[in-house]
């Protein structure tokens, strides 16, 4: 549901009359946004003074992909440090992913790999301008396909198997002195 919450369709508001609500914008998205801006931006610097090439770019590209199934699956700590919010399902840039994925490709002078660069911001541009004029959509108080109950990926139940895993076998996977 992450990233289908901006369509009309897998909307159902929770009460009566709250389909229209006035959301404060979130200052931690900004926080994301100024975080990957300043990465991208150190990639990008050191593309132009030549210590890195195109091969380089595509694959900070793959590792952001990575990272992107990472983020999903097991940990994702711009849930956890810099949004707070309880899962992906709620997360505000969810959707954000394409954008992120293909920035390292805008400093490539290439048309295509240019273009895929141009087709995530537009896809990001759509979500922003759909969170900006539905806001109910994105927020678990107002949408009911947001809520637990609603949730059919369950990837919140597998962190959570996974959290408690680690703690139970710490010692196991941490110790100092392994045998």
């Amino acid at each position: 549901m992450g990233c289908q919450k901006q369509f009309k369709q897998n909307f159902k508001p929770r009460k009566e009359g709250q389909e229209k609500v006035n959301l404060q914008p979130d200052r931690s998205i900004l926080w994301v946004a100024i975080f990957w801006l300043v990465l991208n931006g150190v990639i990008g610097t050191l593309y132009g003074m030549g210590l890195i090439d195109d091969g380089i770019l595509i694959l900070i590209s793959l590792l952001y992909s990575v990272c992107d199934m990472i983020c999903i699956l097991f940990f994702c700590p711009f849930q956890t440090w810099i949004m707070k919010n309880k899962c992906c399902t709620s997360c505000r840039i969810y959707n954000w992913d394409y954008a992120m994925m293909f920035t390292p490709l805008v400093f490539i002078k290439d048309l295509f790999v240019f273009s895929i660069f141009v087709f995530a911001m537009i896809l990001l541009v759509r979500w922003e301008i759909t969170a900006f004029m539905h806001p109910e959509r994105f927020s678990e108080e107002t949408n009911a396909c947001l809520s637990c109950s609603c949730c059919r990926e369950k990837l919140c139940h597998h962190k959570k198997q996974l959290r408690h895993f680690l703690n139970v076998n710490k010692k196991r996977f941490y110790s100092k002195e392994r045998e």
